[in-house]
C-alpha cells in the first residue's frame, strides 16, 4: 500500500466519527430530560465497558493496552471530558445557537493548529474550505436568520470557545501519541466516564431512564459516543489532519438531514445552502488528496 493510499485509508476511517455524531441529536432528542453530566458519563461507561470486551475478544492484554504514557492520558481523558463539561457550562450560560456556533470553531482551528505539525503544510484553500464550512455549520444552526452576539452571556461564549480550543487541541496533538495503540481508548472513555460520575454527583440530581432512554443512552455509548471516539483516534494520527477538520463540520449537516427525514425538523433553503457551503468546502480543502498520483513506500 502507498503512503497517499495509507493515508487516504486513515482519514477515510476518521470520518466515520462524523457520520456517527451527526447521529447526537436524533438520540439526544430521547434524553432530554437526563441531566447532561450523567448522561456523558453513562454514554462513555457504555463505550468503555463495550470496549474492554471487544479488546478481551481479540485475545489482547487489556493492561497492555491500557499502559500507556501519562501525557497520552491527560490529553485524551481531557479532550473527551473537557469538551463535553465546558460544551454543557457554554449550554448553561449562553444560548444555544450562539454557544453551538462557537464550540463549532474546532474544525477550523484543527486546519489552522495542524500547520504546526512535522510534515503537514497549510495551503489556501485548507483555509478557504474550513471557512466554507463553518459558515454552511453558521448558516444551518441559525436555520438562516443570523446570529447576534449579547455581551451578557460572555461566560457562555467564554466556555464555548474553551470547548472549541479543547477538542481541537485534543486532535492536533494526538499525533504525538501515534505510536499509542487505539486500543487505549477503552482506558480513555473509562477515565472521562469517572470524571463525568464525579460532576455530576457535585453538580446534578439522579433521573432514573426509562427503557426507551435507556436504549437511546446504549446508541449513544455505541456509537457516536463509543467508535465515534476510536476511529477518531486513529484518523487523527494516521490521516490528513486539514480534510478531517474540514469533514467535521457535515455532522451538523448529515444531523439536520436526519431530523428532516424523520419529520423532527422542517426543510429549508438554508438546508440547501448550508448543503452547498460544507460539501463544497469539504471538496476544496480535500483537492490535493483527491488529485495527488500514488508515491510507493520503499
Amino acid at each position: 500500500m502507498s503512503l497517499l493510499e495509507s493515508k487516504t485509508r486513515a482519514t477515510l476511517i476518521g470520518t466515520i466519527a462524523v457520520l456517527l455524531w451527526a447521529l447526537l441529536a436524533l438520540f439526544t432528542t430521547q434524553v432530554k430530560s437526563i441531566p447532561p453530566f450523567q448522561l456523558v458519563s453513562l454514554c462513555f461507561a457504555i463505550a468503555a465497558i463495550f470496549s474492554g470486551l471487544w479488546i478481551s475478544r481479540k485475545g489482547l492484554s487489556a493492561f497492555r493496552a491500557l499502559r500507556q504514557p501519562v501525557g497520552a492520558w491527560v490529553l485524551s481523558v481531557g479532550g473527551l471530558f473537557g469538551y463535553h463539561f465546558f460544551y454543557f457550562v457554554a449550554l448553561a450560560n449562553a444560548p444555544a445557537v450562539d454557544a453551538s456556533l462557537i464550540a463549532y470553531l474546532w474544525p477550523l482551528f484543527i486546519v489552522l493548529l495542524s500547520a504546526l505539525l512535522p510534515g503537514e503544510r497549510l495551503r489556501w484553500f485548507h483555509i478557504a474550505g474550513a471557512i466554507c464550512g463553518l459558515g454552511g455549520a453558521a448558516v444551518l444552526v441559525s436555520k438562516g436568520q443570523g446570529v447576534r452576539f449579547d455581551p451578557a452571556f460572555a461566560i457562555g461564549y467564554g466556555a464555548a470557545l474553551v470547548c472549541s480550543i479543547l477538542w481541537s487541541g485534543y486532535s492536533v496533538l494526538n499525533r504525538r501519541y501515534r505510536a499509542v495503540p487505539v486500543e487505549a481508548v477503552c482506558g480513555f472513555c473509562a477515565g472521562a466516564a469517572i470524571l463525568g460520575f464525579i460532576t455530576h454527583g457535585l453538580l446534578e440530581t439522579w433521573v432514573t431512564p426509562d427503557a426507551t432512554q435507556w436504549l437511546a443512552i446504549a446508541g449513544l455509548g455505541l456509537g457516536p459516543v463509543g467508535v465515534a471516539f476510536f476511529v477518531w483516534d486513529y484518523g487523527t494520527k494516521h490521516g490528513d489532519i486539514q480534510v478531517l477538520g474540514v469533514s467535521a463540520y457535515a455532522a451538523p449537516l448529515l444531523s439536520t438531514l436526519i431530523l428532516i427525514a424523520v419529520g423532527r425538523a422542517p426543510a429549508s433553503p438554508a438546508v440547501i445552502w448550508g448543503c452547498l457551503l460544507i460539501v463544497g468546502g469539504a471538496l476544496l480543502a480535500s483537492k490535493n488528496m483527491l488529485r495527488r498520483r500514488p508515491q510507493k513506500v520503499t
